[in-house]
């Protein structure tokens, strides 16, 4: 079976949530949420207003809204992001415009128990 993308090219516009399951490039406008558990590319001519929850995204074009991915996000030299990044890695190129806030990193194994007795010796 052969791996294909999808593609929206620059003359769709979309007012709504779009959810996929593999990979999607956009080239046009979207305004609504973007969700999936593949990736998306975001091209040089997209304009996409709302939330973007992906496995991964590279962006080229313009996004105003959030974005949490799992794994990647990367902004390319030319891209443009108004609003916050959530996400395992984050790739920022040079030129790239970036107005928000990064939380970066994998999220943290949930901790364990303290050991009995608060891990003090006792004092005679």
């Amino acid at each position: 079976m052969t791996s294909s993308k999808n593609v929206l090219s620059n003359d769709v516009e979309i007012k709504g949530s779009i959810k996929f399951s593999h990979d999607l490039i956009i080239d046009g406008k979207i305004e609504g949420e973007v969700s999936s558990d593949g990736s998306l590319t975001v091209g040089e001519n997209a304009l996409i207003k709302g939330e973007i929850k992906t496995r991964s995204v590279i962006i080229f074009g313009k996004v105003e809204g959030n974005i949490t991915v799992v794994e990647r996000c990367e902004l390319k030299s030319n891209a443009i992001l108004v609003g916050d990044i959530e996400a395992g890695t984050l790739s920022i190129e040079e030129g790239a415009t970036f107005m928000g806030a990064s939380k970066v990193g994998r999220k943290p194994e949930p901790s364990k128990p303290a050991p009995l007795g608060g891990g003090r010796p006792a004092q005679p």
